[in-house]
């Protein structure tokens, strides 16, 4: 079959030209054209980060342009917001649930745009006569009066792409749809979208499972910081292919390593098992270690489990098990402050979240988890306190007007800083971080490096969570990869980007011979 047979059975429904979105401090979208063909799924795929989400929402109508034009069936148009864009026949499954679970599924899927009798009362019967019906379509023995809460987080996926069905969109957007499905579930959606193509719908389809992308795609777009760097009909796209793109030819201007002997084994797990709601494990039997001065990058795509492997070893889910060591000896506390005591310390994903409390001043934040080396008796030593805190912000370089002000009023790289400075203010003697880079911009990026850098010459151990190939390849001096919860590859400084990738994706030759 020739190139040019795909792009003229499939017409171009929607297209966007020249556009490009800004959010403060970052340019999400530049200059992007992009084109999406009916009656075919249409991959996007890109690092966290990359564009991606943004491209969608404003497709959905819950982002608008900066600058650039989107055209519908050949018309210019503006979607004023998402109920508009639905109007004109563009649904959308976001990555988060966007559900009620106190209401019923028939209740959930027909929210905003009920059936009515005489446009004054909801018709409920009519509702769940319709729920019923797209659980039936859907393959799914759920009872279309069920409380959503009920339901386990995958059923709760599927009327997620249910409720999108209902409003018969032309357009189809589905982000991340499979992250919380099961294998039969996935064949399920897969069916569902072959049978949504037959009819003409345009899908958009984002997934960080490349096995997921060859097996389903018919066109692949490429995006990377903001801009489309590759795009083209699926026949002949290959891995290399699809690293070459996503992560591009020339570095990014990270750090390189600083050449220094590593020390002996500070930091070792064994059978970390951490059991999934949805059975199985989340984390299924990993072991690993790190030396002193070493950096080790843990990488893996969504769902792979790092995260909670990172919680596990911090005492975070009390029905884990395995064995830790620091130094050699045993780590037998069951509590995040006993760990923390023994020399473990986390830079958690969230920072906002889970790292910082933002109504707190800068100095409250810094020393927070250290406040007991500034006790005595009952009493703080508020001095010594903020001696250490400014001391800190200097050694951590934190741009700062006052130690007094709200952590909140930093910028999210000096957040950040403030969250690496409360770690090593415990005196860790390995460091946990889990994507240490997350929502910053390429100038913090470079000074965190330098940080993990500059602590791992001096003896501190790193392990580091991150889903992007670049930031995993430059920095590590020993990469591991997870996938399903296991640990499935393990390379040296210097290993080539398409193993990493084959080894985060273990699934990908049975799908390409199908």
């Amino acid at each position: 079959m020739s190139e040019a047979a795909p792009f003229e059975r499939h017409p171009i429904g929607l297209s966007i030209r020249n556009g490009s979105k800004v959010y403060p401090g970052t340019q999400a979208l530049k200059s992007v054209d992009f084109d999406l063909r009916m009656g075919a799924v249409n991959v996007l795929v890109g690092e966290n980060g990359a564009g991606k989400s943004t491209l969608m929402k404003i497709i959905a109508g819950v982002e608008q342009l900066n600058s650039g034009s989107i055209e519908l069936n050949g018309q210019a148009i503006t979607f004023a917001d998402k109920s508009d864009a639905a109007k004109h026949g563009i649904g959308i499954v976001f990555q988060e649930l966007n559900l009620f679970p106190n209401l019923t599924v028939a209740e959930n899927i027909f929210v905003g745009h009920e059936k009515t009798i005489g446009g004054i009362h909801i018709d409920g019967h009519a509702q769940t006569a319709a729920a019923q019906a797209l659980m039936k379509r859907l393959e799914q023995n759920i009872d279309a009066d069920t409380p959503l809460g009920n339901l386990r987080i995958g059923q709760q996926q599927i009327v997620e792409i249910a409720k999108a069905l209902a409003g018969d969109a032309r357009i189809l957007i589905l982000d991340e749809p499979t992250s919380a499905l099961s294998a039969a579930e996935v064949e399920v959606l897969f069916r569902v979208i072959g049978d949504l193509k037959r009819q003409g719908v345009g899908i958009v389809y984002i997934s960080h499972r490349l096995e997921e992308l060859i097996r389903i795609g018919d066109y692949i777009t490429v995006l990377r910081d903001g801009v489309i760097t590759g795009s083209r009909s699926m026949q002949g796209v290959d891995i290399p292919w699809i690293v070459a793109n996503m992560i591009g030819s020339a570095s990014k201007e990270f750090p390189k390593t600083v050449e220094h002997a590593l020390g002996t084994e500070i930091f070792r797990v064994e059978d970390i098992c951490l059991p999934s709601p949805a059975g199985g494990y989340a984390v299924d039997h990993m072991s690993l270690s790190v030396r002193e001065g070493e950096i080790v990058g843990l990488y893996g795509l969504m769902g792979a489990g790092r995260s909670e492997l990172l919680e596990c070893i911090m005492a975070q889910h009390p029905n884990s098990s395995g064995r830790l060591f620091i130094a050699g000896r045993p780590l037998k506390e069951k509590s995040v402050a006993g760990r923390i005591h023994r020399g473990l310390a986390l830079i958690p994903e969230d920072r906002k979240r889970d790292g910082l409390v933002q109504i707190m001043s800068i100095r409250e934040n810094l020393t927070m988890s250290s406040l007991y080396d500034f006790t005595r008796a009952f009493h703080l030593n508020l001095k010594a306190e903020a001696a250490k805190a400014a001391e800190f912000v200097k050694r951590m370089a934190i741009k700062i007007a006052s130690l007094e002000h709200p952590v909140s009023s930093l910028s999210g790289g000096n957040q950040q800083k403030v969250v690496i400075g409360k770690a090593l203010m415990t005196k860790p003697k390995i460091l946990l971080m889990d994507e240490p880079s997350r929502g910053i911009d390429i100038g913090a990026k470079a000074e965190i490096f330098r940080t993990m850098r500059r602590l791992a010459g001096e003896g501190l151990g790193i392990l580091f969570v991150t889903s992007d190939l670049e930031e995993v390849l430059a920095l590590s001096d020993r990469i591991l990869v997870m996938a399903n919860g296991r640990l499935t590859g393990q390379f040296p400084a210097g290993a080539n980007a398409a193993d990493v990738i084959s080894a985060a994706t273990p699934n990908l030759n049975r799908v390409e011979t199908q």
